[in-house]
């Protein structure tokens, strides 16, 4: 009597699923070795980002899968086992369900990867990051939709409690829908912020009279933070209705500015030239710009004001200090008289003589 017989004879399925569940164990545990050596071994990202993100699942997969065949054949002569099939099968989609899950992270993984976020101008990695991570979790919630679904319409004698279900679900979000029209509001939002992309990922903004860097997009909300590294969370139709600074929308580069007050006595062209020998000692300045100008008066003072470019907003902002710094040092020392000053001359009266003293 061989193996089979033996099954067939105690007329029971546990030791064939015992069997194939041990079978699936160890091929899902060769399988995941491979991926770990090849991972250690090439500098691949695919594989690494399967041995991080699949690596868990495969040792339920695999044995789900031929534990549920085995149940599937074993039921055709046993029908009364039939419900051993239905649990495995359950099982199986909620697994498939997380694989697939996992399958998305994986792909997102590898995308990412591929960005080249240390270039001076990121902005379109930071683009396609943006439409990544939205696209991800759509795709992640419609995989989950999908699994459920699958679970609720695979059983003939549930079939139709789960269509109802379904069809309950689908009035009460009409339902639900007139009760949180700013809920959906934001989510279409989300959708049309993900592929017009007023903002991305780490672009720089001025929202609610502060400075900062985007920091999450999400589907309903927005996280900014903060130079002081604080965080401001906003509705994502914020950035649909108002107003708003993006100093990175299209690129990075940016064009900074430095005012100094000065007097009417202060050497222009040798401050143009100071300004030009600063800028080209420092490395943040890109070459692109710049410019020293005249731009008001103010009574007894006037406006100068210094323009300088930089690869992006955080050098824009260093090289400002560092030119402010410089430019009033220079001033300080070698044209004292250039300072701001307040003069007051008078005509009407001669001018005081001190008494002379008494012989």
């Amino acid at each position: 009597m061989n193996l089979f017989d033996l099954i067939n004879y105690r007329n029971s399925p546990w030791l064939l699923l015992l069997l194939t569940g041990v079978a699936g164990l160890v091929i899902s545990l060769i399988i995941v070795s491979l991926i770990k050596v090849t991972a250690s071994r090439k500098d691949w990202r695919a594989v690494r980002a399967i041995r991080e993100s699949l690596t868990n699942v495969l040792h339920f997969f695999i044995p789900l899968m031929l534990i549920t065949a085995a149940a599937k054949t074993y039921s055709y002569s046993n029908p009364e086992y039939d419900w051993v099939f239905a649990l495995s099968k359950t099982a199986l989609i909620a697994v498939t369900t997380w694989l697939m899950a996992r399958v998305v992270i994986v792909i997102e993984k590898i995308l990412i990867d591929k960005l080249d976020f240390n270039s001076p101008d990121n902005n379109q990695a930071r683009r396609l990051f943006t439409k990544i991570k939205f696209v991800k979790r759509i795709v992640v919630i419609m995989v989950v939709t999908i699994g459920v679904s699958i679970l609720l319409l695979s059983f003939e004698s549930v079939r139709q409690y789960g269509v109802g279900i379904l069809t309950s679900a689908g009035i009460a979000s009409v339902i639900i829908g007139f009760a949180a029209q700013k809920s959906l509001a934001n989510l279409m939002a989300g959708i049309q912020i993900a592929f017009t992309q007023p903002i991305k990922i780490d672009d720089v903004v001025i929202v609610e009279g502060e400075w900062g860097r985007i920091e999450e997009i999400n589907l309903t909300y927005v996280v900014v933070n903060i130079w002081d590294l604080r965080r401001i969370v906003l509705p994502i139709t914020y950035f649909i209705e108002t107003p708003f600074q993006n100093w990175t929308r299209n690129e990075s580069a940016l064009i900074g500015s430095a005012f100094f007050q000065l007097n009417y006595h202060a050497p222009v062209p040798r401050l143009r030239e100071k300004l030009k020998e600063i800028l080209d000692q420092s490395p943040l300045w890109d070459g692109r710009s710049w410019a020293l100008q005249v731009t008001d008066t103010q009574g007894q003072m006037m406006v100068v004001r210094a323009l300088m470019s930089a690869r992006n907003s955080a050098e824009t902002f260093d090289l400002r200090c560092i030119v402010r710094e410089k430019m009033i040092e220079f001033i300080t020392k070698e044209y004292p008289e250039a300072l701001p000053s307040t003069r007051i001359e008078s005509k009407d009266f001669p001018p005081f003589k001190m008494p002379e003293p008494e012989s």
